[in-house]
């Protein structure tokens, strides 16, 4: 799997773009950033975009979600549905941020953990319900790779003091599915810098050596 990260999104949120190699078929994780160089690359690569998945609802991993359907309308757009509230109350979400409104397209479905079968290639696509900085907040897992949101950062937690955030589900999500997997796998979380799952278990500071 090949990895394009985009770190420049409101409040430091990260893009991804990932695709298969072999069968060029991509997906974008979180819409964070203005979509252009992403679309450059997609057009150099000639990758076909099969969907546009969404962390959480968090105004930051969405900010150019409108954008990214109006570059690529015939791409599905999928958040879990406990997220949905969260996307219907935008305006409140801006206000509290005191930024300009975020427009939100039509979500095409809605998840919930193991509802849909997504494919790169070869590579399947698994939806990790992770909820504790939010309701419906999900991970991607492709492989040895995941794709965090804003549940695992390097040496840290999603907080916990927002609309549906719950420090008790956090750390649950955490120790009951996410240090239940590999530990090589290799962590791209929704801001800062990649971690893997062997690190997190050993050295986070809110689990550490006593997990």
């Amino acid at each position: 799997m090949k990895i394009k990260t985009f770190p420049n999104g409101i409040y430091g949120a990260i893009t991804y773009l990932v695709y298969d190699e072999c069968s060029k078929e991509g997906a974008i994780i979180d819409c964070t950033c203005s979509i252009d160089e992403i679309k450059e690359i997609i057009k150099k690569e000639k990758i076909n975009l099969k969907y546009i998945l969404i962390t959480h609802g968090h105004f930051d991993h969405i900010y150019c979600l409108s954008e990214a359907k109006e570059i690529f309308p015939q791409v599905q757009i999928f958040v879990h549905k406990d997220d949905m509230i969260l996307l219907e109350n935008m305006p409140m979400q801006c206000q509290m941020a005191e930024i300009e409104d975020v427009k939100i397209p039509c979500v095409d479905a809605l998840l919930s953990e193991n509802s849909h079968n997504f494919t790169l290639g070869e590579n399947e696509i698994k939806i990790i319900h992770t909820k504790g900085h939010s309701k419906g907040g999900v991970c991607y897992l492709i492989n040895d790779i995941l794709f965090s949101g804003d549940t695992l950062f390097q040496g840290s937690i999603g907080r916990c003091d927002l609309w549906g955030g719950s420090m008790e589900e956090i750390g649950e999500s955490i120790k009951n599915k996410l240090f239940t997997l590999d530990e090589n796998i290799t962590v791209y979380p929704g801001h800062g810098d990649k971690t893997t799952i062997e690190y997190e278990k050993k050295y986070n500071p809110y689990f550490g050596s006593n997990y």
